[in-house]
């Protein structure tokens, strides 16, 4: 839950910084000489690129959110079965271990996005989020049936 009122904010706050930039970019162009029309072009750039890299994550996150609960309904979510540090963090040697059991999961089905899913999680627990995001991308592309880039 914290998580997603952290995701909220975070995307309230790009939403509010959007408008503000894009307002700004519209007043330079409406300024009307070479110079501002020229910067207030190059200011609405911004806000595009911020909304559509919002908009692309927030697709990620639902698309993520329905793996794991259809995961959850078929009683197939990863258990958590991690030492832990006294602090609460992940003991490394324990997230490697269960990193090396996913890994040889997806290798023997690696059709299965089951099996991707619990190894973007293997990932995640590791700390290596760019490859938990790219094991989670291809567990979202075959569960809906495309083709994957290998």
């Amino acid at each position: 839950m914290r998580a997603k009122i952290t995701y909220f904010v975070t995307a309230a706050v790009l939403v509010f910084y959007f408008v503000l930039v894009g307002s700004r970019g519209v007043l330079l162009i409406k300024h009307g000489t070479l110079l501002t029309v020229t910067f207030g072009v190059a200011v609405l750039i911004l806000p595009v690129i911020g909304v559509w890299f919002l908009w692309k994550n927030t697709q990620f996150v639902k698309k993520a959110n329905a793996l794991a609960a259809e995961l959850e309904a078929e009683g197939a979510l990863p258990v958590d079965e991690l030492k832990r540090t006294p602090s609460g963090r992940i003991d490394r040697d324990s997230a490697d271990e269960v990193f090396a059991r996913r890994r040889a999961e997806t290798e023997d089905t690696p059709g299965d996005w089951r099996c991707w899913f619990r190894l973007a999680v293997a990932y995640h627990d590791a700390r290596d989020t760019p490859r938990a995001r790219k094991a989670m991308q291809r567990a979202i592309a075959l569960h809906e049936g495309r083709a994957i880039n290998v």
